[in-house]
């Protein structure tokens, strides 16, 4: 089935499914007091908080910063001079957290290599991402067009200790340690899972090949971090739900180990705003030299906001060691396709806490939102369209946490599956991840071995599939995987927006302002 804008529309104002006539509760619902009420799954797992995405975890206005530096174009390559002006406001002392802003004065700038903030409290802002505003032209060499990069490093600190319980469902917020003497409020965490060939089998990764190689699934281990926010004799409280579970009979003897890490390096508060980037439009292949937007890492609360982007091969990549940003407001266009099966991706979500706001992509043969490997959310993609075939997909290797929440792919895909021995081995790409109240022409929502996905109140085709095995006809792949929990499709649910409940409902009201303008 292939939506057109017709039927998108159609959707917006499916009637609201009554769940009188069902026998279970509903995985999410709203009391008569209006409060949220969550179905467990039997080990006590259940649909994550996810309203901790986002600036400063949710719930925050982004700032607007002063203006610091204002440059103009030359005419000719503009990068040292707008990159002689960010050196000058990161050398500026923070004031409330921030440094100032590079203002682009209205027009067209070339930029030969990529412009790179160090420093925390850094915004870049154009004039605007339309027309009369600032175009930044990438030329020369494919590069980066803004990177924004701290040097990010996690060291732990004293002795490690290790959870207790049995089984620490998805959504908990506390854990309990064999020894929690040396922690504190206020502390970081880092809390490791161990791979071993026990959760591998169990997961049916231990056996990929291609072209006569093994594949490796997810390396030796998948860890998070985490800060005490309260300590009960052995129980930590967590600042953050854990997005994914820990079930101590495919852990190592000992089970999951949490240690207390110091972090250097981050830089904190840095933006790009109201801009517009336009790459040459190429046919390149996937692993040819390509043209990005953007590469965020080692930053914690930033943002994103007003950026029209035209012709990079690859979008915005936020690094796996990024957390609590923003990205609003941005849309890429494509007019060319890459000519690899390999395909490129807008908006590549490797931290944690990411939530992409009012943002769309144009463009065939791509992936509008991507996930990467080993990282847990929560992170969200809310009231966005993506116009194309291309695919709402989580990439790669185990991510845990993720909630598509009021998006439209009217002529695409919208996918939380195995991609079994696709690429390198990227197997089970997503657990715990929820569709909610969202369109598309087709989803692939499968549950993992031990864990769930959820397509809830959604519009389009919900297909079956087998595990991908390289150089296998489809006809001969296998039973197909299964099902996610599908509830009440091609009928919306109440609440209409699930991040938006869940943010008023720990926040209050009042929180909600944070995504008006």
């Amino acid at each position: 089935m292939r939506l057109n804008r017709l039927a998108v529309v159609a959707g917006l104002a499916l009637t609201v499914s009554s769940h009188a006539a069902r026998k279970e509760q509903p995985w999410v619902s709203l009391d008569s007091s209006g409060k949220l009420v969550y179905r467990s799954l039997p080990r006590g797992d259940r649909i994550v908080d996810f309203s901790y995405a986002g600036y400063m975890g949710g719930g925050v206005s982004l700032p607007r910063v002063p203006g610091a530096r204002r440059v103009s174009p030359s005419g000719g390559d503009d990068t040292a001079a707008i990159q002689h002006a960010i050196d000058g406001v990161s050398a500026m002392p923070l004031k409330n957290g921030f440094r100032g802003a590079v203002v682009l004065a209205p027009g067209t700038f070339s930029c030969s290599e990529a412009l790179t903030i160090t420093a925390s409290g850094v915004v870049l802002r154009g004039s605007g991402m339309t027309e009369g505003g600032t175009t930044l032209t990438l030329t020369g060499e494919p590069h980066v067009a803004i990177a924004i990069s701290g040097k990010m490093e996690v060291q732990a600190v004293g002795a490690a200790a290790h959870i207790t319980e049995p089984y620490v469902p998805s959504g908990a917020q506390s854990i309990t340690l064999d020894d929690a003497s040396t922690f504190a409020p206020g502390d970081s965490i880092r809390i490791t899972r161990y791979t071993t060939e026990k959760w591998l089998h169990f997961m049916g990764m231990d056996k990929m090949v291609r072209d006569g190689k093994a594949e490796y699934w997810v390396g030796s281990h998948i860890s998070t971090v985490r800060t005490v926010v309260a300590r009960h004799g052995e129980v930590l409280d967590l600042d953050v739900p854990l997005t994914d579970s820990y079930d101590r009979e495919f852990l190592p003897p000992e089970g999951a180990e949490v240690a207390r890490v110091t972090i250097s390096g981050r830089i904190e508060q840095d933006a790009i705003e109201s801009l517009h980037i336009a790459a040459p439009a190429r046919m390149v292949a996937f692993s040819d030299p390509l043209f990005w937007a953007g590469k965020l890492s080692g930053l914690r609360d930033g943002w994103v906001r007003d950026v029209l982007v035209d012709e990079t091969t690859q979008g915005f990549d936020f690094v796996e060691d990024s957390s609590r940003i923003t990205i609003e407001n941005v849309a890429v266009r494509h007019s060319t396709v890459v000519t690899s099966s390999a395909v490129p991706d807008d908006f590549i979500l490797s931290g944690t806490q990411i939530l992409v706001y009012k943002c769309g992509s144009r463009g065939d043969h791509e992936n509008y939102v991507a996930t990467e490997a080993r990282n847990q959310g929560p992170n969200v993609v809310l009231d966005s369209t993506f116009l194309g075939d291309g695919h709402v997909q989580p990439h790669q290797r185990w991510s845990t946490g993720f909630l598509v929440d009021n998006v439209r792919v009217p002529d695409g895909g919208i996918d939380l599956k195995n991609r079994g021995e696709m690429g390198t081995g990227h197997g089970w790409t997503m657990g715990w991840g929820v569709v909610w109240n969202s369109a598309a022409a087709s989803l692939v929502i499968q549950n993992p071995p031990g864990a769930a996905n959820w397509s809830i109140g959604t519009l389009g085709d919900e297909l079956s599939e087998p595990m991908k095995i390289m150089g296998v006809s489809k006809r001969d792949l296998g039973p197909d995987l299964p099902k996610g929990f599908i509830e009440s499709p091609n009928h919306s649910v109440l609440p209409a927006s699930l991040y938006r409940a869940q943010l008023a409902e720990r926040l209050g009201v009042g929180a909600l302002k944070a995504l008006e303008r």
